[in-house]
């Protein structure tokens, strides 16, 4: 088993903060979403794993390396045509062992168990109301995939392919990747994994789809705050409670957090190093190695190593920045 993780992606709907981190850095609640994802990787015993970098690409191998004891090979997409052009680019790392390929910038709440266990190959998917902007999956009678479509103008199927995809069939993949790349086939200007999965069914692969219930964007600000919000309310609160504290779960301050005469939370992460004082915190991400003095903050973001002082307000600031209502 391997798993393969695209995360050369800019992230463009999240700047300011992806100006000085990739997006798979972010931090919700209390680690970045790539951490998120690795972790399950480690609950499966899944050791082996292809990274595919781009942008930032020697802060998330740092982050690696730092953080997880996993065999990880790094390899890098120095031209983003899609998610198929990825893969394709991670082709002299993969065998003939089935392949978990995991989108980076989503976090996923799912049981990998009863998937690996498959004797056909097995795609994520969710039931949605408006699949125009994901690649959606139609199904037969016995809930086999006929066709798979990337972004359908109009829809027919309301199942949505979320970003989990196990392929057992590793070799047909690949040579269909070959195959699209070769003929120059592209939707919407990229060479897409859809398509090339398309090419393996119609050569006679057969997948089915597995439900994923929990599926967590991380990829603009709102979803980010989102999906903090969710993950907090399912893992422990952290710690005890400073003096002249309040810590209103669910939270997270990290142990090196430096808290003192605040309110904190719900729904608010602090990160490392981080110093908050004389404030209220909820529903807000403030970032590793930031200050914050005498505010009200809700719906925000703080970066890593930024400076916030005086007011009541809802913002979006980047790293090492500096705002002072005080003055």
């Amino acid at each position: 088993m391997r798993a393969v993780i695209p995360v050369a992606g800019i992230g463009t709907r999240l700047r300011p903060h992806t100006h000085t981190l990739p997006k798979v850095l972010l931090n919700v609640a209390g680690k970045p979403i790539l951490g998120h994802i690795l972790d399950k990787l480690v609950e499966r015993e899944i050791r082996d794993c292809t990274v595919v970098v781009g942008y930032m690409a020697d802060k998330v191998e740092r982050y690696v390396r730092e953080n997880y004891d996993l065999n990880v090979t790094f390899v890098e997409q120095k031209d983003r045509q899609g998610l198929g052009h990825s893969i394709w680019t991670a082709r002299k790392t993969i065998d003939d062992e089935p392949l978990l390929i995991i989108l980076g910038d989503t976090i996923f709440d799912v049981d990998f168990a009863p998937v690996l266990a498959r004797d056909v190959s097995s795609l994520g998917v969710k039931h949605v109301d408006d699949p125009r902007r994901f690649g959606v999956a139609e199904t037969n009678a016995d809930g086999m995939v006929t066709k798979l479509i990337e972004k359908p103008e109009v829809p027919t199927s309301n199942l949505a392919l979320v970003g989990l995809y196990y392929v057992r069939e590793t070799r047909l993949l690949m040579e269909s990747l070959d195959h699209i790349i070769d003929q120059d086939i592209r939707t919407r200007g990229e060479y897409q994994l859809t398509d090339a999965l398309q090419v393996m069914i119609d050569r006679g692969a057969q997948f089915d789809t597995f439900g994923v219930d929990g599926w967590y964007d991380c990829g603009k600000p709102e979803t980010l705050l989102a999906t903090n919000r969710h993950l907090l309310e399912h893992q422990k609160n952290s710690g005890a409670q400073p003096e002249g504290c309040i810590i209103c779960p669910p939270s997270y301050v990290a142990p090196s957090a430096q808290i003192s005469h605040s309110v904190i939370g719900p729904y608010a992460t602090v990160a490392d190093g981080a110093i908050v004082e004389n404030s209220i915190i909820r529903n807000s991400i403030v970032g590793s190695e930031a200050r914050v003095q005498s505010v009200v903050l809700d719906e925000s973001i703080i970066g890593n190593k930024a400076f916030l002082r005086g007011g009541a307000n809802r913002l979006n600031v980047g790293d090492s920045s500096e705002i002072d209502f005080s003055r």
